[in-house]
Parts: C-alpha cells; sequence; structure tokens
C-alpha cells in the first residue's frame, strides 16, 4: 500500500473539520444530554446561569432522530448550554405544567433572576425565581440551534 492520494487526504480533512452534516459518523465523545431526574436538580442547573435547552419526549420511532440531533448540538454548545431530555411518562407532573398536548417538543430556559415582588412565602427559605422561556421552532439541527440563539440573543459560546 502506498502513500494516500490527494483526493484522500483532502477528503478527510474535510470530514475532519467540517462542522456541517457530510453524511459521515462524527465522533462526538461522551454524552452531554442530561438525563431529567428531578425538578430540583433542574432548577439547580438554572441556577449555574447557563441556558438549558430542554427536550420533552416519550420514547417512540419519532423521537430517534430529536435523539442525535440533541447529542450533535449538545457537543457543539458545551459547556455554554446545557441540554436535559424529559421522557414525560417517567415525570408526568413536570411535563403537564408546560400545558403542551403534542410531543416532543422544546423550550429554551435562559435568564433566571430573583423574583421583584417576593410577596408572603410561607417560609422563609424559600426564594422565588423568575426563568425566560422561549419555545424553540427552528430547524431541528445544530444549525437551527445556533440560528435561535443568535436571534434571541443568547449567549451559546465564548465571546471573540
Amino acid at each position: 500500500m502506498g502513500e494516500p492520494s490527494i483526493y484522500d487526504r483532502m477528503v478527510n480533512h474535510l470530514r475532519a473539520t467540517s462542522k456541517y452534516y457530510t453524511g459521515y459518523p462524527k465522533d462526538l465523545g461522551p454524552s452531554q444530554v442530561i438525563n431529567f431526574t428531578s425538578e430540583r436538580d433542574f432548577v439547580q442547573l438554572l441556577h449555574e446561569g447557563y441556558p438549558v435547552v430542554v427536550a420533552f419526549t416519550i420514547r417512540c420511532n419519532l423521537t430517534k432522530h430529536l435523539d442525535k440531533v440533541l447529542e450533535e448540538a449538545a457537543s457543539e454548545f458545551y459547556p455554554h448550554v446545557k441540554f436535559i431530555r424529559v421522557e414525560c411518562p417517567k415525570y408526568p407532573g413536570f411535563c403537564i405544567s408546560r400545558q403542551r398536548k403534542e410531543y416532543p417538543f422544546i423550550e429554551i430556559f435562559h435568564s433566571p433572576e430573583q423574583a421583584s415582588n417576593q410577596v408572603r412565602v410561607p417560609d422563609p427559605n424559600i426564594t422565588k425565581y423568575s426563568v425566560k422561556v422561549i419555545p424553540f421552532n427552528y430547524d431541528l439541527s445544530a444549525y437551527g440551534f445556533r440560528e435561535f440563539f443568535k436571534r434571541h440573543g443568547i449567549r451559546s459560546s465564548d465571546p471573540k
């Protein structure tokens, strides 16, 4: 076997450096998508100050594509944006509180801040927070997430 041709080297370089889908499987490394375990953990994640993309899903054939997109986007935007997958049959209370009937759907939670009007709270240890929630209705791809973050002014990478 001889040395690879110029064409082979060029294609290998393109596959290694391309951020866009080239039809060749990407090595994304370990999963950066967090599986939802409790509302308490979710609130702690929000308090870290990063935008959180939440995918409300049910297990079916339609969500296989969504899982791949989430994995790719999570690896691209890590650590500036956190991605969470909520399996709604396991956590119906959290999903029902979003008041949506069709699944899967995605919402972006960002900019948590302490609520300005602290009305009478039964327990003085409880602090109320408000967070901005935006439904995601763009192209379901890493590119779609990037454009969505740009349009809504959500920081998804280090400032240059």
